[in-house]
């Protein structure tokens, strides 16, 4: 649906994707930063029908039959070809074949060393990061916009100097995973290079943008990357049924454009870009991607969309799906939401309040 509205729109042409990296190069960087115990499971488990031995483990590496993370056939390939499209993504970028690069289908960032979470088998982002650490010796920013703590990759590279992880999320308090808070700061010789902004639940547009616009301003100024990796799942939209922030789709515009102008101050312009969660996939997933498109191929659609207070009218040709498989409530019909119509939260003050004091206690050790 995604792709479907960034052609009506005139956004997108075939001319503008690359081949991912081989699914060999993929396997071999995903061995090197996950168990080889685990993917040896992830293996057996992939099979149509898989031997008794492998059920007996499931449940221990996460991919229980009836978890958020279930194995099915031919997961283990599936999970492979991701993390070669974001590999590709971060290398054509760091080659300088193109100054920035998306990743839909990557951003699987709850999947750590040795198991599997939240929809996630294998960390794309981590096998991309790693890829360009080894290859260019570069210094990454990640900045993980899910309204889901982006636990696995901070993991990943919690004592790694050279990386610095930066999650804006709910909560740990409500909301899986149940972590990204304040004092997860980094260890050994990665302390520092850790920043989580714990959102309080019914958070909306401003008190978010305004925590995040401070955090990534902080963390580049004090880190000075070399390239930026973002993750952007797009489910701190009100409608999505998966968490309780309460924003609109203004973020969706806004983040991007601000990580655009970090980019270009701090790493010449080199921004890759994921994907990630988002579980209401007809009003908020389509827009909220096709905006991250477009800023990131400075699209003169952006114009027209900031110059209206609602965004302006979406194509009439979108979704183009049939009406039978349309849901059965109205699907938005401009690029932003129509914010008149929507009831402001009762406690605004005090969740911007406690946002901000969550964000001091934070950056507290960011030089």
């Amino acid at each position: 649906m995604t792709e479907n509205l960034l052609r009506e729109s005139g956004a997108l042409d075939d001319g503008q994707a690359v081949p991912p990296f081989s699914a060999a190069e993929a396997e071999k960087r995903v061995r090197d930063i996950h168990r080889p115990d685990y993917i040896e499971v992830v293996q057996t488990l992939s099979a149509a029908a898989p031997d008794m031995k492998a059920l007996s483990l499931a449940d221990r590496y996460g991919l229980e039959e009836d978890g958020d993370t279930p194995y099915f056939p031919d997961m283990h390939q599936a999970a492979i070809e991701l993390a070669a499209g974001s590999m590709a993504a971060a290398d054509a970028v760091m080659a300088g074949e193109a100054k920035r690069a998306l990743h839909l289908a990557g951003g699987l960032h709850h999947a750590f060393p040795d198991r599997a979470s939240g929809f996630c088998v294998y960390n794309d982002a981590a096998a991309a990061i790693a890829h360009v650490r080894e290859k260019y010796s570069a210094r990454v920013l990640y900045i993980d916009t899910d309204v889901h703590h982006g636990d696995g990759v901070q993991w990943f590279f919690y004592t790694d100097p050279d990386v610095f992880t930066l999650s804006i999320h709910e909560t740990g308090k409500f909301l899986f995973p149940g972590s990204g808070f304040p004092h997860e700061r980094g260890d050994s010789s990665g302390y520092g290079t850790c920043l989580n902004v714990s959102m309080e639940p019914y958070t909306e547009d401003d008190s978010w943008l305004e925590c995040f616009g401070k955090a990534i301003e902080s963390a580049a100024r004090a880190f000075r990357p070399d390239l930026i990796v973002s993750q952007h799942g797009c489910d701190a939209h009100a409608f999505d049924p998966l968490a309780h922030i309460h924003c609109s789709m203004r973020i969706y515009r806004e983040m991007p454009k601000m990580i655009r102008g970090l980019a270009d101050r701090y790493t010449d312009g080199r921004w890759v870009a994921l994907g990630g969660g988002g579980y209401d996939h007809w009003r908020v997933v389509p827009r909220a991607w096709s905006l991250l498109w477009m800023e990131m191929n400075d699209h003169p659609l952006l114009a027209s969309i900031d110059a209206h207070a609602d965004g302006g009218l979406l194509p009439k040709g979108w979704p183009g799906v049939p009406l039978d498989r349309m849901p059965d409530y109205p699907l938005p019909s401009t690029w932003l939401d129509d914010l008149e119509n929507w009831t402001p939260m009762p406690r605004r003050t005090e969740i911007t309040d406690k946002n901000l004091k969550n964000l001091e206690i934070a950056l507290q050790h960011i030089g």
